[in-house]
Order: C-alpha cells, then structure tokens, then sequence
C-alpha cells in the first residue's frame, strides 16, 4: 500500500491498543464498518498479532491495517507475518531498518527536529508527531517551517476540535487513540463507537 496516499485521502489513523482481544477486534470491525479506512493495533495489546490476524482474515488484503508500537526488528518481522500492512513506531528506532528490507512502509515517530531528519533519512513514509499534546499545533507549524515537504501525522491527545486545528496547521493526517476508541476496547457499546467515529471523519473531511 502507499500508506503517504492513503494517510492524505482519508486523514484519519485509528489507534487500538486494550487488554481485552475479543474486544479490540470487535472495534477494529467496527471502525472498519464505520468508514474508517486505516487502523492501527499497538502491540502493546493483548494478543496484538491474534488480532490483527483475525481482523486480515475478517477484512481482506486491501483494508489499511496496520501494527503500531513496533520498535525492534523482530516486531517488524512478526506484524508482518500476522498481516501489517504498514507499521507505526513510537520513536526512532530499529524497526524502521527492517521494515524497508521487508517493504512494508512505516509511520515513524519523532519529536524533535533532529528525530524528524533521522526518520526521514531511514525512509520513513510520514513522521508521527508525538507525544503531539506536548506542543499542539502551534508546535506542529514551528516544524512545518524547516520541514514543509515533510508528512506530519498529530498524535497523542488529539480529540475531535483538536483534529481539525491540526489539520489547518498543515498536518496530513491525525491519529486518535482514546478519544476515539474509549471503552470499546474494554467491551463497551459499539454504537458508541460508531457514532465517535462519525463524528472524527466529519471533522477531517470538512
């Protein structure tokens, strides 16, 4: 997948990360039913590879499924095999060597200006700016300006309002955990879900 493409035409990256599998699962189909195109499940999950196997199976080869929290190369290797489409880092690390040998791409992630170019240099597709609460979007504009061809992607405490100020400060895309999941995760009411995400891609389509 060209997972730049994909972050620009949809702008929103869901973040499932829980302790319950069945649960996470659930919310990834959910989030997949409710038009949310690329999803993430962190590693730092419940059975993480179990879900992402069983969501491939349940949503097909072309479906924007993705690991997240992979920092060593034997992560990279077994998101891979479970069916990661693309993976997602915290933070400069050696997952992104292994995932350009396997040609999977990668959402990095940094903070400074020097993460951003050590990122970028190891070929990363997109920069994940976070922990972004830490500056907001005022910090995400600063970067944009030694950086302005560089793809930034918002996340950590981003909510609905937050998303679209982001998104006006040159951001490509955002990625929403909490805000967007809340007890789905734990097993809460997919209704809920469904109507959460309703209201994040409104807010990153206007």
């Amino acid at each position: 997948m060209n997972l730049l493409d994909e972050l620009r035409t949809h702008r929103l990256l869901a973040i499932v990360r829980g302790p319950d599998p069945a649960a996470a699962l659930t919310a990834v189909l959910t989030l997949a039913e409710s038009g949310v195109a690329l999803v993430e499940v962190s590693l730092t999950s419940a059975d993480a590879l179990g879900v992402i196997r069983r969501a491939r199976a349940a949503l097909g080869p072309d479906f924007g499924l993705g690991a997240g929290t992979v920092l060593s190369a034997e992560d990279a290797r077994a998101a891979a095999d479970a069916g990661a489409g693309f993976l997602v880092t915290p933070a400069v690390a050696p997952s992104l060597a292994e995932a350009a040998r396997l040609g999977l791409p990668v959402l990095a992630g940094a903070l400074t200006p020097t993460e951003v170019v050590q990122s970028t240099n190891g070929g990363a597709a997109a920069i994940k700016l976070f922990p972004a609460s830490l500056g907001g979007p005022d910090y995400l504009g600063a970067l944009r300006d030694p950086f302005p061809g560089t793809a930034f992607v918002p996340v950590g405490g981003v909510d609905a309002d937050g998303a679209r100020r982001y998104l006006d400060r040159g951001a490509v895309a955002v990625g929403v955990g909490s805000p967007l999941l809340g007890d789905a995760v734990r097993g809460g009411d997919p209704a809920a879900l469904r109507d959460r995400a309703a209201a994040f891609r409104a807010a990153v389509e206007q």
